[in-house]
Parts: C-alpha cells; sequence; structure tokens
C-alpha cells in the first residue's frame, strides 16, 4: 500500500510500471532490459528509484563472468496508491452534501482503504489478524422503483440489525459499516462469443 507522494510518483511512470510487472517473478536489470526492449543502463536507473521507495527488493546475487549480478523482486504482487497521497486534495466524506451522489460513494470507500491501511499494519506489527467482514453480490432491477424499493428495505433492515446487536458497553469495540451500489459494468465479449451470436 503506498501511502506517500513521492512512492506513488514512482509507480505511476509508465517504464517502472512495466518493471515492476516483469519483476512479479525475480530478474537481473539485464533480464528485465532484454524482455522490454531497453537499454539495460535505463533500467537500472528505474530499479534504485523503485529501490529506493521500497517497491523493489534485492533476493540474490549471482556471479556472471568477471561480474555479479543483482538478482531483484518487486517487493508486492499488487499495490494500492492510498487517497492520503494527495493529502488535502483527497476526498472528505465528511464535506459532501449530497450522501446519495457517487462522489460520497467514492468518498466513504476511499475513506475505508484509507482505515484499513492504517488497521492492517497495527495488526501486522502486533502479530494479529484483523478482523473484517465483506460482503459482495450482484442484483438486476426492472426499473428505478424496483431499486427504490429494494434500497429501502435494506436501509430498514440494517437499521433494525444494528439496533438489535449494537451494545455500547464497557469494553464493546466500536466498527464502522458501509454499504455501497452501483452500476456494474458491461463485460465486453471476446471475439469468439461476438462471432458464435452473429
Amino acid at each position: 500500500m503506498i501511502d506517500d507522494s513521492h512512492g506513488a510518483a514512482a509507480m505511476l511512470d509508465p517504464t517502472r510500471k512495466k518493471i515492476l510487472e516483469e519483476l512479479r517473478t525475480p530478474d537481473s536489470a539485464s533480464g528485465v532490459a532484454r524482455k522490454l526492449g531497453l537499454a539495460r543502463q535505463k533500467v537500472n536507473y528505474h530499479l534504485r528509484q523503485l529501490e529506493k521507495r521500497g517497491l523493489v527488493e534485492a533476493v540474490e546475487e549471482r556471479r556472471k563472468g568477471n561480474c555479479t549480478e543483482r538478482i531483484v523482486r518487486a517487493t508486492a504482487r499488487y499495490y494500492l496508491i492510498l487517497p492520503q497521497t494527495l493529502g488535502q486534495l483527497a476526498l472528505d466524506p465528511s464535506s459532501i452534501q449530497d450522501l446519495f451522489s457517487s462522489t460520497y460513494l467514492v468518498a466513504v470507500a476511499s475513506q475505508a482503504i484509507q482505515d484499513l491501511a492504517h488497521l492492517r499494519q497495527k495488526a501486522k506489527d502486533a502479530e494479529k489478524k484483523l478482523a473484517t467482514l465483506t460482503l459482495r453480490s450482484e442484483i438486476h432491477f426492472a426499473s428505478a422503483a424496483a431499486r427504490n424499493a429494494f434500497a429501502e428495505e435494506l436501509a430498514n433492515d440494517i437499521a433494525r440489525l444494528i439496533k438489535k446487536h449494537d451494545r455500547q458497553d464497557k469494553g464493546s469495540r466500536r466498527f464502522k459499516l458501509f454499504l455501497g451500489m452501483y452500476p456494474a459494468i458491461a463485460k465486453k465479449r471476446n471475439n469468439h462469443e461476438q462471432t458464435k451470436r452473429c
């Protein structure tokens, strides 16, 4: 999880993104240069910058003729740039008036990502598991009226469950809950499917 602007800038460079993709499997600067068709000196420069930001790490050294070849790899298989890298430009849920807007949903989701990054690090430092719950599904609505009816019923059921289970006793632990819904992005059909349907 990238939580500083310098790390984000290092990652967003197109060449460095390609290098990180190649380094999901450990390799040398020469090996990456050959795969990407770049000069080894250029790859070496980018690797130094990525290593400085903790995005790449050395795993071993190999003798190759009179030289020692460093084998490096990406420090993670996936990266996420956290909202706080934007500083005061990051979305703040409390500053948004329209609670039914997509902007508010994005802000709340961004805040959740930011909180989770902090909590994951705390859990890792304490060598504990982080208690979370994730529900993910899809639903088809025949009309906007059906969608609105579902939203109202869901909100009422959640409010009922919260009232039933919320216990603000001494020693109780507070959890955050948010639910979002947005139109699903249509999947692109591949050429085989398109030909078959013609």
